[in-house]
């Protein structure tokens, strides 16, 4: 049974993982007939083989603009960050014909479209997906995170000991931010730099951290977003590929364990998780 100073922990999760609904879904969102763009020279497709596009649109000021990216009857949808050159995305539904359209919002939750293209993913290898940045697992080799990744990496020759010390290092040195979660807004996305400098976030935090730490080390890591016994709320963690398969870590519930002095399994019972969102 969890203990009672971990429950008071997870608390507050409810408000934040709640926010992060309304930001990778597309509830109630009404979308105006609009004739759109042509050319499609928002949309850059250069790395279509790593499973990832990228949106270069100029997102006006005080407008909502969402992009909505659909595969069949599956769909993501991502708010689109006012002053950014360009925003990348992940393919992650698997080989076939994706449609991405970008979405600007009119009144209340009315949004007309001004583009839409269709692309086709046909990979090899659908794990080459979860290496890369994308807006919600944002990195590059100059953030002070992967920095600190690379040093933990050094001298490790197998994926299983690289994994290890990263998750040793996350579990022992960041903590859950209970204010953060009290305040955080609807857009709310981590950065893997100020988890690194303030030592805290929420779980949604712990799970983007790991995920840029380990792509950065050439292991695959999924961002996952849903449901497991060891949370009463919506909760995310981690997938990574492991020895051949995909195994589930919990980098924030072990921290909030270590912390208590209770015992750890690393590797999570997957049965325990239902996962509803995959970045």
């Amino acid at each position: 049974m969890m203990a009672a100073s971990y429950r008071r922990e997870f608390f507050v999760v409810r408000k934040i993982m709640m926010a992060m609904i309304a930001f990778v879904l597309i509830a109630a969102i009404n979308i105006a007939p609009q004739e759109v763009n042509a050319a499609a020279a928002w949309l850059n497709t250069d790395k279509l083989n790593n499973g990832v596009v990228t949106v270069n649109y100029d997102v006006k000021a005080n407008v909502k603009t969402k992009v909505m990216i659909t595969k069949g009857q599956e769909k993501y949808t991502y708010n689109l960050t006012a002053g950014k050159k360009g925003e990348t995305f992940p393919l992650q539904l698997g080989n076939g014909e994706y449609t991405i359209t970008v979405l600007e919002n009119t009144t209340d939750t009315k949004y007309k479209m001004v583009g839409k293209e269709t692309v086709t993913l046909n990979l090899k290898d659908q794990k080459v997906v979860f290496l890369n940045a994308v807006q919600n697992v944002a990195w590059t080799d100059k953030n002070a995170a992967i920095i600190k990744a690379n040093e933990l990496i050094k001298g490790k020759k197998t994926d299983a000991e690289k994994v290890k010390a990263i998750y040793d290092f996350v579990v022992s040195n960041i903590a859950y931010d209970n204010e953060l979660a009290k305040n955080v807004t609807t857009d709310y996305i981590p950065n893997i730099d100020n988890t690194l400098k303030n030592k805290k976030d929420i779980c949604y935090g712990y799970a983007t951290l790991f995920a840029a730490m380990l792509r950065n080390a050439d292991i695959p890591t999924k961002l996952v977003m849903g449901k497991t016994t060891y949370v009463t709320e919506y909760h995310a963690w981690n997938e990574v590929y492991l020895d051949g398969k995909w195994v589930v870590i919990d980098t924030t519930v072990d921290a909030a364990y270590k912390k208590a002095n209770k015992a750890v399994n690393f590797i999570k019972d997957a049965g325990k998780y239902t996962a509803e969102k995959v970045y």
